[in-house]
């Protein structure tokens, strides 16, 4: 293991700073690796057609059925991650997230009891109170978003989130991690991110300590016919820049050192990127520096709103034929959210990207505390200071580099100490410390704040 070590810090110190994509770092845990490889294209194809087969899954569909409609979703769903917990060694916690909608006037006519669907993995280490949450939507719909009985097969959106999250639950599931992990099936998305806005409303008034939320909403197709682009090596992930809930003084603090494109969406953005492009072969994350798309909204911007890290994952090309569509066939062009238009080799590469990252996350040290700048003399070298974290104290930290201009990380310097001297202008440069343990598993980054 100190081979690797001596082998990655060496790496990382002949990156040159004057290339503008992502570090790529060669050290792979076999363990993370051993995960991504059981990510399986024909369990994930399985499950999306389950997912079809109850008709509709739209929210206010039937609840007694158990062939079909949302209740008779639920329970299966339910179901696959019971079966997934007695498999791994019965570590997951699987239950009902149930709360009373009201009537909205729009989407919701009358009071409606919701449920979403959580497992939870706990973490091992008692003093790690960190919860990863993942997720996708388990309800679908028609051109009619309140059409409850056609056929609306989802197959797409967002049967191909919930399938991966159920993926991961299945592989992930035998393994323990120092934190937290939840998976969830995220119920009202498309009558207005109901599922996400109660769950992320519950997690702030419970103190839940969610380092990161992923939402994986269709991540199943690789062509867009618009454009005639099939394209199954890349994805997108979407990140707010300035935070939803930042206060005047944040504010004020971001505005003196040019953070707008430093927020933690950016960093969990950016800490994707690596490590998925690390696990994932033939995959290129591409980051969105959008909270979303024009026209639509995801189950990750309630958690924006409540102060929680959020970003969004979706694929690369957006076929507007098949989303939101009656299933009919017009002029020999037969439309509709289907099963046979999902690629599952697709699905499954993006599945290990989400799992990759929250392996590595969750097997990792906390963030560095207190991570400081110092600003009281005019040099040409930066100092850096932070607290180790509490809990699994790391074997060492990362001080990360890039220009001021660059989307990405650019540099990553390996120090054993809580501090460091970098020979780079603190006036020309951005920097962010992140802890690490000796198997290479990184924290999440956090941009230091001038000081004295």
């Amino acid at each position: 293991m100190i081979i690797n070590r001596l082998l990655f810090v060496v790496l990382v110190l002949l990156f040159d700073l004057s290339v503008v994509n992502a570090q790529q770092v060669i050290i792979r845990d076999p363990v993370i690796s051993k995960m991504v490889g059981d990510v399986s294209a024909a369990n994930l194809e399985n499950l999306v057609r389950k997912l079809v087969s109850f008709n509709t899954r739209h929210t206010l569909s039937d609840t007694l059925s158990k062939k079909t409609g949302i209740g008779a979703a639920r329970t299966w769903i339910k179901s696959e991650f019971e079966r997934y917990g007695e498999m791994g060694g019965g570590h997951l916690q699987v239950s009902y997230d149930a709360f009373t909608q009201k009537a909205d006037g729009k989407r919701i006519i009358n009071p409606s009891v919701l449920k979403n669907v959580i497992a939870v993995l706990p973490g091992t280490d008692p003093s790690d109170k960190r919860i990863l949450l993942v997720c996708g939507h388990y309800d679908s719909r028609v051109t009619d978003v309140m059409n409850v009985k056609d056929f609306a097969p989802g197959a797409n959106d967002d049967a191909s989130g919930v399938a991966g999250v159920l993926e991961m639950a299945r592989v992930m599931s035998k393994s323990r991690f120092n934190s937290t992990i939840m998976f969830v099936a995220m119920v009202g998305e498309e009558q207005g991110l109901y599922g996400a806005a109660n769950l992320a409303k519950r997690a702030k008034e419970e103190g839940w300590d969610i380092h990161l939320v992923m939402n994986n909403d269709m991540i199943g197709n690789s062509y867009g016919m618009e454009t005639d682009i099939k394209n199954n090596t890349m994805v997108r992930v979407f990140s707010e820049g300035v935070p939803s809930v930042e206060t005047k003084e944040e504010a004020t603090l971001r505005q003196s050192i040019g953070a707008e494109n430093d927020g933690m969406a950016r960093q969990a953005s950016r800490y994707i990127k690596e490590v998925g492009e690390r696990y994932v072969d033939n995959l290129t994350v591409k980051l969105v520096y959008r909270r979303d798309r024009f026209l639509r909204g995801g189950d990750h911007t309630p958690f924006s709103l409540q102060g929680f890290t959020a970003v969004r994952i979706t694929e690369m090309n957006e076929d507007f034929n098949r989303q939101h569509q009656d299933v009919r066939t017009e002029n020999g062009f037969k439309y509709g959210d289907l099963p046979e238009y999902v690629d599952y080799g697709y699905l499954q590469r993006i599945t290990r990207m989400n799992l990759s990252v929250l392996s590595n996350l969750a097997l990792s040290p906390r963030e560095p505390e207190n991570v400081i700048m110092l600003t009281s003399a005019l040099t040409n070298k930066t100092t850096l200071k932070w607290g180790a974290p509490k809990g699994k104290l790391p074997s060492g930290y990362y001080v990360l580099i890039r220009e001021t201009t660059s989307p990405v990380w650019e540099k990553k310097i390996f120090v054993n100490d809580t501090s460091a001297i970098i020979p780079y202008s603190k006036d020309n440069y951005f920097f962010g410390v992140q802890s690490t343990d000796t198997d290479g598993h990184e924290s999440l980054i956090i941009v230091p704040k001038p000081g004295r």
